[in-house]
Order: structure tokens, then C-alpha cells, then sequence
């Protein structure tokens, strides 16, 4: 990988839906994916040649606001996917990144960003200043938890509005 640009980031909580954890957090959250469209979603992806086996199966929600996102052309383009009967296929893309701790614990491990596409997406949403995030276990983490994320400045970038 190039030379990385590195930023901070903010964990957010998430709808749960790509762990499968929103039917176990004991609140009102349900979810059609019992186990998670990650793990539905693993040999699908393994089939076109992405291998997603060492990462964690649910992402992590980074926050860059105030800053706004803009992706370029993603690692990996999986166009109308069709891995659940629930829904009409979905595009997904995929960035390779790092993620680091910016705090007390010790990490730097490879990641993907894991976006589908908001044009095929049917509901779940994530704000546009939010990426998902795919990692290996890193530990336990907590709501408001620091990050940094380095990316390839050609494909990611992290943008400040000026107001």
C-alpha cells in the first residue's frame, strides 16, 4: 500500500445489522439477518474473489464529521449482488485501509471499507460523513472511541467544509 494520509475518526453506534447484533443488544432493534449480513454476505464475496474470513463479521461506524467524504475508485466492485431474497441485489465497493488506535490500546491493523451502495441499498442508511469500517478483532471498543483511519489519498479523502 502508498503512502497513507491519516484521520481521525469518532465510533458511532450502529444499526447492528451487519453484526446480527441488533437482535441481541436487549433494546427494540430487529433485524432480519439473525447472523448478520456480513457473515450472509461471506461467500458471496469469497466467490468473486474478495476473502473477508480474517475480519471481524460487523463493522465499525467512524464518524468523520464535520468533514465530508469523498470516494474514488473503490479496491474491489461487486455490481447487483444478489446474496439475500429480502431485497433486490445491491453494489458494494471496497477500500483497503489501517486502522490505529489514538488512545490507550495498541493497534495498527488492515481493514476494508465496507460501503454499499446507497442507490441499491433498501434501508439502513449511514450518514455521509460515516464509513463502515471492517477490521480484524481488535478488542473491545466503546461508543465515542477515537480511531485513526489511513487511506490512500487518491481514492479517499476526507474533506473539511469550510462554514
Amino acid at each position: 500500500m502508498m503512502s497513507l494520509s491519516w484521520h481521525a475518526a469518532v465510533l458511532l453506534e450502529g444499526h447492528g445489522v451487519a453484526s446480527g447484533q441488533a437482535l441481541n443488544a436487549g433494546q427494540l432493534k430487529t433485524s432480519p439477518y439473525p447472523k448478520g449480513t456480513i457473515a450472509m454476505q461471506l461467500p458471496f464475496f469469497a466467490g468473486l474473489g474478495l476473502d473477508l474470513s480474517t475480519f471481524w463479521p460487523g463493522t465499525l461506524n467512524l464518524s468523520f464529521a464535520p468533514a465530508e467524504l469523498r470516494l474514488g475508485s473503490p479496491d474491489y466492485l461487486f455490481q447487483n449482488l444478489e446474496w439475500t431474497h429480502l431485497h433486490p441485489p445491491e453494489t458494494f465497493s471496497f477500500w483497503k485501509i489501517r486502522l490505529r488506535s489514538a488512545g490507550h490500546c495498541d493497534f495498527n491493523v488492515p481493514g476494508l471499507v465496507y460501503y454499499p451502495h446507497p442507490d441499491t441499498k433498501t434501508r439502513h442508511w449511514q450518514g455521509s460523513s460515516v464509513l463502515e469500517i471492517l477490521v480484524p478483532f481488535v478488542g473491545p471498543v466503546c461508543l465515542n472511541q477515537r480511531f485513526e483511519l489511513g487511506v490512500n489519498p487518491a481514492a479517499i479523502q476526507v474533506v473539511c467544509s469550510s462554514t
